[in-house]
């Protein structure tokens, strides 16, 4: 079965079954990418400010309560954290901002796409949340890359669906470097 609407990489797939601990989901119906995507391009026309986020998809495993969200929305520059470091969230040099921790991972990114009317001017500004409900994993290298790997695969996904110019500036397989400072 195709996690998250078919957006999920198959090496984000297994990390999606590795963070979870199980390879059996249950998922809510499809249809998540149309409309984040169409939500993205319509929040855009509306104005240049961050707006709701809107779900991809949820996962949990059968007959679990712990569960993963996948959001997208705008964002204004102000939202970046740039050198702030939240407990628990550790930053990665991806996409314009990216960061990490056991029970979230934020991915910012920047498009200009033929489908976001004045995007040529002021490039879209979306935001990928991943939040991982009750999670009791370790804050530790392979769980913050593991959530950027989902996060980067339907980020990757939604920027392609919106025709983003060369992906919004995604690799095509997630790189972790950490940022430091």
């Amino acid at each position: 079965m195709q996690q998250c609407d078919g957006t999920l990489s198959p090496d984000a797939a297994r990390a999606l079954e590795t963070v979870l601990g199980t390879e059996r989901f249950d998922h809510e119906p499809g249809g998540g990418l149309a409309r984040s995507a169409a939500g993205l391009a319509e929040d855009y026309g509306k104005a240049p400010h961050r707006t709701p986020r809107r779900d991809l998809c949820r996962i949990s495993p059968s007959g679990n309560s712990d569960e993963i969200n996948i959001r997208f929305g705008l964002y204004r520059d102000d939202d970046l954290l740039g050198d702030v470091r939240p407990r628990g969230i550790h930053p990665y040099r991806m996409g314009a901002e990216a960061h990490s921790g056991p029970e979230k991972a934020y991915l910012f990114v920047r498009c200009t796409s033929p489908r976001l009317e004045g995007s040529d001017q002021r490039p879209a500004r979306i935001r990928g949340t991943l939040t991982f409900l009750r999670s009791k994993l370790p804050d530790t290298v392979p769980v913050r890359e593991a959530h950027l790997a989902i996060l980067h695969s339907a980020t990757l996904a939604v920027v392609r669906r919106l025709g983003c110019e060369g992906d919004a500036g995604l690799d095509a397989e997630p790189v972790f470097r950490p940022r430091g400072g």
